[in-house]
């Protein structure tokens, strides 16, 4: 478990924040990098205080809905405490740091969809709240204990928490910030595709942490994860290259990587739920569906989605989530006995309603307090500048 810690805080510092570096302009390359770096510093202490309390504590009576506060600043908990004693037996403290390195990978994955375009004051702000008031709440619906884990939604590592959280956030600030300066007429190709085949390959590594860790045990069901993991995403990555092979007549390094993630993403509820092939299948639809939401889908209704955070992580979690409930395996889980599609879009959709209504109001809010944009001039002229004041040479 503390190595499956330390894969996953890899996946956001170094991982995301070079995949996301590499995407956008020169001009915002600091900046980008220093969103997921901030958003780490941020939720590590607001997870310390408390974030671990009110999703993973008794709520007593809001159980349901909420944890309690009984572990703010981690109170009470000691190097004997355990995680559920007597099932996963790992320490408290260790079980803590772990969903904390998911907590910090969420509010990060949102940046992809307003990258180059939000002020870095009313970054800080917006990832507090929604950190507090939606990560926290749906972490407790599916595995704290909460309303969605009860009535039987299977996530084994985030689709609905991690992905689908994320990305209907993304959009949604995507929609409320509008397009970038230039948008549609300005160049705004990757600036560096090499840091983000770096970033995409930490991601993919970082991810045998997220999925086979979710186990919580060095057991054969996590080396089932570990495995459907990789033969998903390594479909999907090939779904996504030659789909756009045959529709754009050439492969590129951006597609690819960008299907490698897809393939991740989707396998994220399924991978301790499904068997290899059920992987298989998941990469594959992932890989096209994805490509087409992220190339295709996006131009046609034209919004800014930066970097796909949309395209790839909540289409992505929305596959994975829903094929978890028709390619779930009793011989690999037997909690996948009690699997159903209707299970999992109610899962789907409880989590698309909370995440696109309080996600917009919390903008509305840091809008109202500091404004949500920098000025058309200093956007132009680069957030790296006019957000940090450093450029890169």
């Amino acid at each position: 478990m503390l190595t499956s810690t330390a894969l996953v805080l890899m996946m956001t510092i170094p991982g995301l924040a070079l995949f996301y570096g590499g995407m956008v302009r020169k001009k915002n390359v600091l900046a980008t990098i220093m969103q997921s770096f901030a958003i780490t510093c941020l939720v590590t202490v607001l997870w310390f205080m408390f974030g671990y309390s009110l999703a993973f504590s008794d709520g007593g009576g809001m159980n349901s809905y909420l944890g309690g506060t009984s572990k703010f600043f981690h109170h009470g908990i000691t190097t004997a405490s355990l995680w559920l004693p007597g099932v996963a037996n790992i320490p408290e403290f260790v079980f803590s740091m772990f969903q904390m390195t998911f907590a910090i990978i969420t509010p990060a994955l949102i940046a992809g969809a307003f990258a180059e375009r939000f002020k870095f004051s009313a970054l800080l702000i917006f990832m507090a709240l929604w950190l507090l008031v939606v990560y926290v709440p749906i972490a407790h619906w599916v595995w704290g204990g909460g309303f969605l884990g009860t009535a039987g939604v299977l996530d084994f590592a985030g689709g609905t928490v991690v992905h689908i959280n994320a990305g209907v956030a993304g959009l949604v600030c995507a929609l409320v910030l509008g397009k970038r300066e230039g948008y549609g007429t300005t160049n705004m190709a990757p600036h560096n595709l090499v840091y983000s085949v770096i970033g995409a390959s930490l991601l993919w590594v970082g991810w045998f942490g997220f999925n086979a860790g979710s186990e919580l045990a060095a057991d054969g069901l996590a080396g089932a994860a570990m495995l459907n993991t990789q033969v998903a995403t390594a479909a999907a990555a090939l779904a996504w290259m030659f789909a756009e092979w045959i529709v754009a007549k050439k492969p590129s390094v951006l597609g690819i990587i960008s299907g490698a993630v897809a393939g991740l993403v989707a396998v994220t509820p399924a991978s301790g739920f499904v068997n290899p092939t059920g992987a298989f299948i998941v990469g594959i639809v992932a890989g096209v569906v994805c490509y087409l939401s992220a190339v295709k889908v996006k131009h046609m209704f034209g919004y800014d989605d930066s970097l796909d955070a949309f395209g790839v992580h909540g289409v992505g979690g929305v596959i994975g989530a829903l094929l978890t409930g028709v390619l779930a395996d009793p011989a690999i889980n037997s909690l996948s006995s009690g699997a159903s599609l209707g299970k999992q879009i109610y899962g789907v959709a409880v989590t698309i309603i909370w995440t696109a209504i309080a996600t917009f109001v919390i903008l509305y809010i840091v809008k109202a307090l500091v404004g949500l944009r920098p000025t058309t001039q200093e956007e132009v002229e680069g957030l790296d500048i006019s957000q940090h004041g450093e450029v890169v040479p």
